[in-house]
């Protein structure tokens, strides 16, 4: 389990005339990361800096990268990083983007001003705790719809979608937890032998 944004969103300050843009995004592996850069920097091109902040969970641990973009070094992409560690925050890209006013910030105001922006962004994106799951397929006849719907309610499990045609398939999100808690052992021989496929493996909101 792990947090991260439930969104994306962007925080827009302006400190003595430089405009800094930022906008952060929920990804899950660095090549998502890096091509959603490179489209950054394509759409901010005349931009004076494209800096930028990640924590992407991976099997072997939590990778970081940060850049300053060409601001002196230390006072863009390293607060960056540092606000997503203290908010222990993972799966998160962070773009600021500077177009430069003519004045002159100097380090701390830089700091300051990297800061602000990626702290308005994150909370404008909303903090949310995510865990390892699964979207399974459940087809199941009519008259067993409202029991599945009530196993799902009771353990906050989502149905994602349904398809109705002679049996009614269901899309749901879970937990891998619950997955293997209510599924293989409901409890209900009948109901457990419903056919069920993992559609795809993939990191779920948690449900309170």
């Amino acid at each position: 389990m792990f947090k991260t944004i439930k969104k994306e969103a962007e925080a827009i300050i302006v400190e003595k005339k430089s405009r800094f843009i930022a906008n952060v995004f929920y990804v899950e592996s660095i090549d998502e990361a890096e091509k959603i850069l490179e489209s950054i920097k394509k759409e901010h091109y005349s931009a004076r800096h494209n800096c930028y902040a990640y924590r992407i969970l991976e099997e072997n641990g939590i990778i970081e990268k940060q850049s300053d973009d060409g601001e002196p070094s230390g006072t863009a992409g390293a607060p960056m990083l540092n606000i997503l560690n203290k908010k222990k925050l993972c799966n998160v890209l962070v773009v600021v983007t500077r177009y430069f006013g003519g004045i002159l910030l100097g380090t701390g105001g830089l700091v300051r001003a990297y800061s602000e922006a990626t702290t308005d962004a994150i909370e404008n994106a909303e903090e949310v705790e995510k865990e390892a799951g699964y979207v399974i397929e459940v087809l199941i006849d009519y008259d067993k719809q409202r029991e599945l719907e009530y196993i799902c309610e009771k353990n906050k499990i989502n149905i994602v979608a349904k398809e109705y045609t002679d049996k009614i398939k269901n899309l749901i999100e879970i937990s891998e937890e619950k997955y293997f808690e209510i599924f293989p052992k409901n409890g209900n021989e009948e109901f457990c032998k419903l056919p069920i496929k993992i559609v795809e493996s993939k990191f779920i909101e948690k449900r309170e």
